[in-house]
């Protein structure tokens, strides 16, 4: 890749970064990127990078060696789990029963604690990833008990609609379901982070209460195929 092409990655990650409230973290989505893409995001000020596949993941990591914060941004599959805490300081897409139990079954092993966020499907979409909003606070009462799991908040990907303001809706109901959580102060579980929004619809989501925003595109340009 030119230099000219990573210069303009360098000039996104710092007028993002110079436009974003304090409080808010910027996560690099980072799927389909290059290490030297991500790398250029990193000099930059990137310290959050975000993968969507353990693989992709497993390979970037050999080759960067940047002192960042690496997340699972994209749906874990349980076969993957042993891979993915080894690599991964965060798994922000926690939606069922069985996952959570194996990822707590492979950080034991590792005498590892794992930050996780509980993703919701704030749209209902039955092609979507994700606990209903409805069924949130079973999920938690029943993997809460997983010792090797720190439930740290919430994550919504949102009805990837072109028009940003139709994703204003499910941005709501996760930030309602957040704060309804962090009410009930439950014993183990912290509402922390409350990670929505991407590249077209991060602002929308920061206004609705997102500390932690997902962005590619905005960062890196068009996708590589």
């Amino acid at each position: 890749m030119d230099e000219l092409a990573l210069d303009a990655i360098r000039k996104n990650v710092t007028g993002i970064l110079q436009n974003l409230p304090p409080e808010v973290m910027l996560v690099a989505a980072a799927k389909t990127r290059t290490a030297e893409e991500v790398k250029a995001a990193i000099q930059a000020g990137i310290q959050i990078v975000g993968y969507n596949y353990v693989q992709e993941a497993e390979h970037l990591r050999q080759t960067i060696d940047e002192p960042v914060k690496w997340h699972m941004i994209g749906h874990l599959q349980r076969n993957k789990v042993k891979k993915a805490v080894q690599l991964f300081d965060m798994i922000e897409t926690i939606d069922s029963v069985r996952l959570a139990k194996e990822v707590n079954k492979q950080c034991t092993k590792l005498e590892k604690t794992m930050p996780v966020l509980i993703e919701i499907n704030s749209g209902k979409e039955s092609n979507k990833t994700g606990v209903l909003p409805e069924n949130v606070m079973a999920l938690i009462q029943q993997i809460n008990n997983l010792s090797n799991l720190q439930i740290l908040g919430l994550m919504t990907m949102g009805p990837r609609f072109g028009n940003p303001e139709d994703a204003r809706p499910y941005f709501k109901t996760t930030k309602a379901l957040f704060e309804q959580i962090k009410k009930l102060e439950i014993p183990r579980v912290e509402m922390r982070y409350l990670s929505m929004g991407m590249s077209n619809s991060y602002q929308i989501a920061i206004d609705e209460g997102a500390n932690m925003v997902r962005i590619g595109t905005k960062l890196f340009g068009t996708r590589n195929p």
